[in-house]
Order: C-alpha cells, then structure tokens, then sequence
C-alpha cells in the first residue's frame, strides 16, 4: 500500500517507522524549505527496537495514496491541508491522529463522510531532529472507527507485528471523547501550572482544579450523548507515570502556539450549547492563553 504523511513529528515519524519497516510505501510531505536537507531515511530509537528505515519525502500530495495520515497540530492543520493538491476520491483513507474533536467534521466535509477513520494514539514519542524519531515508553495505543476497518485491517495487522496494541471500534465518537476527557484535564492543568502531572497531583490545589476540570468535560461529553465516568477518568491520573508533560506544556515552553482552540474549544464551544458552566476549564485556558502571548511578547 502507498501511505502518505502530513506530519513527520513525534506521531507521524513513528507511524512511518512502522509502515516503513513492514515494507510499505511511506511518502513524508514536508514543507518545501525542510524538503530541501531532509534526510532520506527515517531513524528510531524505542523499546521496540532501534533501526532506520528508508522513506520518500514531497512537498505534497500530488499522486494517488492508498491511505493519507495527517498527523499534524490542530493549529497546524488548515496549512498542511494546502498541501494536499490530488482529488478527494484519488485518496483511499484519510486517517487523523489530530487532539480533539472538531477536525473530523472539517476532514469529512473535504474528502467525504466515509472517507474519514477518525482515529486516536496513545504514545510518548517526540522529533528529536529531522528524520529522527525517539519512542520513549513500550506501550502505543492506537484505535480506529470501525468504518476504516475493511481498508485499513492488513495495515492494522502490520501495526501489531511492530509492537503498537490497535483495535477498531464502532463508536467513533466514544473513541474521541475518550481521549479528550483525559487529555483536556491533563494538557491544561499541566500547562497552565508549569508543572509535571505528578507536582499536579500532590499540590492541593492543583488537585482539586485538576479533579474540576475532569467533571467539567466529563459534563460536557455526556451531555453531547457520550457518557463519561469522572471518576473513572480519574483513576487514569493515579496510575499515570508522574513525570510526565503534556505536549501542549511543551509548546508554551518553547514559545510555540499551544493546541487551545483543538483541546479546550470543543468542551468550552459544547458546554456553551448544552448550558454547562465550566469555570475551571474557563480559567485554565485563560491562564495559557496568557502564558501563550507573554511567551510570544519577550
């Protein structure tokens, strides 16, 4: 199969090791100045074996793909779409591992309804330098909507010979507010305190934000008709390794534009429609938006 990838980051550059290394087809679209001096193998360095693997690179998709995976931030979708040139029925799956909900809907008003496999990763991976890829903890979680399973089960089946635990679920919208209940809480108290998750949860009143914002989107996702289990959710913060920084922390640290409108949006846009107060969600935005234009002032 031929895969592109918008996104040679963290994700993206993982999901094209592991494609790569089964002998499929991998294609990075880079921007044209990082075209230039890309490497044209793609390195990893993970618990699952550390190895190097060659890829084609462009600066868009200007051919037919068996599967299109987007990869990129929220705020960085709208740029890397302007890269895609090929018509929508020239792409068989348009797979995005994007935070968030919002961007299934965008996706699927370009390329079509069935087109589309929302999808979600859970995995601890960053860039470390172009084309090389630094895979930190064992475990990559990966899920499908179940309407992407009969085109995309032998790519599925590669994935798990390399390491990754995927599956494919009928209930797309379950799949993502799954991920975002954790996620919100996690990426903005983690931000917006400047600390590790586990500062987070042995400062008292970090903790007790923290546990706010979790019943907030727990709130929110069942009133939009998927019903969250704060407490549930919570238990994920007990158990989760407590070193741990959520990417958006890094952002804001390295002066970059934090994933707000992706992560935050959806909980503050929904809770406005459903009549849901959201107080902390509210102030923990706030407090990284400020953090965000302080950054970009100095």
């Amino acid at each position: 199969m031929r895969h592109a990838i918008l996104g040679a980051g963290g994700v993206g550059g993982l999901i094209g090791v592991a494609l790569a290394k089964a002998g499929e087809s991998v294609t990075l679209i880079l921007r044209p100045e990082a075209l230039k001096n890309y490497p044209a193998e793609l390195s990893l360095e993970s618990p699952l074996g550390s190895f190097s693997v060659p890829v084609d690179r462009a600066a868009s998709v200007a051919a037919p793909y068996d599967v299109l995976w987007i990869a990129v931030k929220a705020t960085h979708l709208e740029a890397a779409l302007r890269s895609v040139t090929v018509a929508p029925e020239q792409i068989g799956a348009v797979v995005p591992l994007l935070n968030g909900i919002d961007h299934v809907a965008l996706l699927r008003a370009r390329f079509g309804h069935d087109r589309v496999v929302p999808a979600t990763i859970a995995v601890q991976s960053e860039r470390a330098a172009p084309g090389k890829i630094i895979h930190r903890e064992m475990a990559v979680r990966l899920t499908f909507s179940a309407i992407g399973e009969s085109r995309l089960a032998s790519t599925a089946e590669e994935f798990r010979k390399f390491g990754f635990a995927c599956q494919f679920v009928a209930d797309e919208m379950k799949l993502l507010w799954s991920k975002l209940s954790v996620l919100a809480p996690y990426a903005l108290a983690t931000t917006a305190a400047a600390m590790t998750i586990g500062e987070v949860n042995r400062d008292p009143i970090w903790r007790k934000r923290l546990e706010a914002a979790i019943r907030e989107v727990a709130a929110v996702g069942t009133a939009s008709g998927t019903p969250i289990d704060a407490a549930v959710v919570l238990q994920y913060f007990d158990k989760t390794p407590q070193g741990g920084r959520s990417s958006m922390q890094k952002d804001v640290a390295a002066g970059n534009p934090p994933e707000l409108d992706g992560i935050a949006g959806p909980i503050l846009r929904l809770a406005e429609k459903h009549g849901i107060d959201v107080p902390v969600t509210r102030e923990l935005a706030a407090m990284i938006r400020g953090k965000s234009v302080a950054g970009h002032a100095s």
